[in-house]
């Protein structure tokens, strides 16, 4: 379990940054990192960086699609999460 934890901590931080650098790189028009970089990330485990960055720094709220599949993304871990501690309740 302390290993699951400190997972998260590390996905949920490099996703954050990950972010926040596409924003600077954004500003500065210059080389972006793709929506499945950023989406994969969310993926495997970095959703609470990913949501924290994209309202900190405004970072592609505004755009349906990726808003879309990012909540999608949320949706399923936490049914995910739920079903997993059903099963690992008894």
């Amino acid at each position: 379990m302390e290993a699951l934890f400190i997972y998260l901590i590390v996905i949920n931080n490099l996703c954050f940054l990950t972010f926040g650098y596409d924003k600077w790189q954004a500003k500065k028009n210059k080389r972006r990192i793709s929506e499945f970089k950023l989406l994969f990330l969310t993926g495997v485990g970095g959703t609470i960086g990913g949501i924290v960055s994209m309202y900190l720094f405004k970072h592609k709220t505004n755009k349906f699609s990726f808003t879309l599949a990012f909540y999608a993304i949320a949706i399923l871990q936490i049914v995910l999460f739920y079903f997993g501690m059903q099963m690992f309740k008894s």
